[in-house]
């Protein structure tokens, strides 16, 4: 399923339940799916899982808009595409990981660390504190 041109998502499942209030139509949903993405230390691609829940109100009149700004059309069609692709996005991690042991590339010759060791060692990071190791006794 694809949600706007940027986004799309495999396995996409979901239920939506509309109840009439006097300001409107309640809607409650639950949605999941797996969207592509590229992880941040390795930039391999991986599948993540994305579960969201909506609740939104549409008003029947100006009167009753929430903080959505979502209005019942007057052709009673609703069109969930714009509101599941927000909430959906709202999930997307902003440094998406393929997995907490990721490795990430060597940053002397770049290759991938989780699946070859390419035998560079990481450079020492620059510390106030590296005099004090000494002390330690290593």
């Amino acid at each position: 399923m694809r949600l706007g041109e940027d986004l799309i998502l495999a396995g996409f499942k979901g239920a939506a339940r509309l109840s009439r209030t006097p300001q409107g139509l309640l809607l409650q949903a639950d949605f999941e799916g797996l969207t592509s993405l590229d992880c941040v230390r390795c930039l391999g691609t991986f599948d993540q899982a994305l579960v969201w829940t909506a609740t939104e109100l549409y008003a029947f009149d100006k009167r009753s808009v929430t903080d959505s700004d979502l209005i019942l059309p007057e052709d009673g069609h609703i069109d969930l595409e714009m509101l599941m692709r927000e909430c959906a996005l709202l999930e997307v991690p902003i440094s998406p990981i393929c997995r907490p042991d990721c490795k990430g590339l060597c940053p002397l010759c770049g290759e991938d660390l989780n699946r070859v060791d390419c035998g560079h060692q990481a450079a020492p990071a620059e510390s106030p504190f590296a005099a004090l190791t000494p002390l330690l006794g290593k």
